[in-house]
């Protein structure tokens, strides 16, 4: 029987300052990835999940314990890896919120140039968990790690406004947000009632006030005993970015096929398109890195703040701005926008009674239990 302390094909046997090779073991078989799998740069740790599965069980044992991993970047990795594995153990852990405490899921990433061509089609990891509202309704709230960020706007980037300013360091903390804008079939759950003008169980709510949005948010965390709320605007732009410095979270620009917006008035370089003239089914179009879908477009979302025409003495915590002013804060764009009023810097402010058809709203929660 071979024994996996002792060097094996896939090892590279080292010998005095002699540098590894690319994706190999070091001496000691399995030992070697264990240790390699203690490396703070997460590139060697990754090659060290994929290095593990040259080790039988032990080794997909180690890939397994990758999805508990602190870091993002290896849980990400050992998904990915074990995804395309077919044995029914791995099928049952994956798909078994129970043991990962979150549901995962398999997304793709997009990335567009300038004239809103792809050019980069990138696998990544979303984590979800699920609020059952009763009557087989579902609300899949996802998972955003806490971190720092630019939030507004850079002076070069076409379509913005001073409101956008100054760019400044936001700290957000970890927290959940809704994977879709808010459905009219969810609505319906909690309050009894449809006001959107467009209906479809799996378009997203429209025609709501700020109140409405809030009443909803109040009845739910009696509901559920959490407290969900609207996100502040700190929160929704830095998950609407995830990780990215771009207008949008696509890149450089859009087009109709990644995002419900007006066609007709395009971004920077990027074509016409068509403009639907209503809103769609929520997750109809890619996600962001976050398992985020249509932060950009379809309809604009209600956020905690009150308005202000800057972000002079703003929180740098991710709270909510408190005013004088009467206004709240939208965010994301809508069907009914061109493609500038999309960006993820983009701000608009309304009073809080009016309900509209291009205003919906999405939630937070700070926790996913009691």
């Amino acid at each position: 029987m071979n024994n996996p302390q002792q060097p094996g094909k896939y090892d590279a046997v080292l010998g005095g300052n002699s540098p590894s090779l690319e994706g190999a073991a070091v001496l000691g078989g399995i030992e070697g990835v264990k240790l390699r799998l203690q490396n703070p740069d997460s590139k060697v740790r990754i090659a060290a999940l994929k290095q593990a599965l040259n080790y039988g069980e032990q080794g997909l044992d180690l890939v397994i314990a990758g999805l508990k991993d602190e870091s993002w970047d290896i849980q990400n990795a050992a998904y990915l890896i074990l995804n395309s594995r077919t044995e029914p153990r791995i099928k049952q852990i994956l798909q078994d919120p129970r043991q990962l405490g979150l549901k995962l899921q398999q997304i793709e990433v997009v990335t567009v140039n300038k004239f809103g061509e792809i050019i980069q089609r990138q696998p990544r990891v979303a984590r979800y968990f699920i609020e059952d509202l009763g009557n087989g309704v579902k609300l899949e709230m996802a998972a955003i790690p806490g971190g720092t960020f630019m939030m507004g706007s850079p002076e070069n980037e076409i379509g913005r406004s001073d409101d956008e300013s100054p760019q400044h360091q936001v700290t957000v903390p970890s927290l959940f947000m809704g994977k879709y804008q808010l459905t009219q079939e969810q609505y319906q759950a909690i309050m009894g009632s449809n006001p959107s003008n467009y209906k479809g169980e799996n378009r997203p709510v429209e025609s709501v006030s700020w109140d409405d949005a809030v009443t909803f948010c109040e009845r739910l965390s009696q509901k559920t005993g959490k407290n969900y709320t609207l996100p502040s605007e700190a929160q929704w732009e830095y998950a609407c970015r995830a990780g990215t410095t771009t207008p949008f979270y696509f890149g450089e620009s859009i087009t109709p096929d990644l995002v419900n917006y007006d066609g007709i008035f395009p971004y920077g370089s990027a074509p016409e398109g068509k403009d639907r003239q209503q809103p769609t089914d929520v997750g109809s179009f890619p996600p962001n890195a976050f398992g985020l879908y249509d932060m950009h477009g379809n309809v604009w979302e209600w956020c905690l703040d009150d308005w202000i025409d800057n972000y002079n003495n703003t929180p740098t915590d991710g709270s909510a701005v408190t005013s004088s002013s009467p206004k709240k804060l939208l965010r994301g764009g809508s069907w009914y926008r061109p493609a500038k009023y999309c960006r993820s810097a983009i701000r608009a402010s309304y009073t809080r009674v009016p309900r509209d058809s291009t205003f919906g709203f999405r939630l937070v929660v700070s926790s996913r239990t009691q």
